[in-house]
């Protein structure tokens, strides 16, 4: 493995990730990325909704942490790409997360997907 700017990128999207669910997220990418690779699960897994993997042991997000959390789940999910060369670079992650979010709505939220993230990160 060459390390480089993008290895960045990534080690971003892994503790992104252990933040958000309160726990190592090694099996989850593991899905993700063999799912990419086969149809039958990439529909499993771009199902899984995004409260579910939230941390459990947090209040549910609402209003401007609602569109945070979103916000950088949709940011670490840009970061997910097995080609480093196609993963943006810290400094495009950086402006993305001093610009903000666009508004979500709570009943949005209790069905928004991580597919829904993936094609819309």
């Amino acid at each position: 493995m060459e390390v480089n700017k993008k290895c960045d990128v990534y080690s971003f999207r892994v503790l992104t990730l252990e933040i958000i669910m309160g726990k190592h997220p090694g099996d989850l990418i593991s899905f993700l990325s063999s799912s990419s690779s086969s149809s039958a699960t990439s529909s499993t897994g771009h199902n899984i909704r995004l409260k579910d993997i939230l941390d459990l042991r947090l209040e549910p997000p609402e209003n401007e942490v609602l569109l945070k959390v979103v916000s950088i789940v949709k940011l670490a999910f840009a970061c997910l790409a097995t080609n480093p060369k196609s993963r943006p670079a810290m400094q495009e992650v950086s402006r993305e997360l001093s610009i903000g979010s666009a508004p979500i709505s709570s009943e949005l939220f209790d069905t928004l997907t991580l597919g829904l993230l993936f094609n819309n990160g």
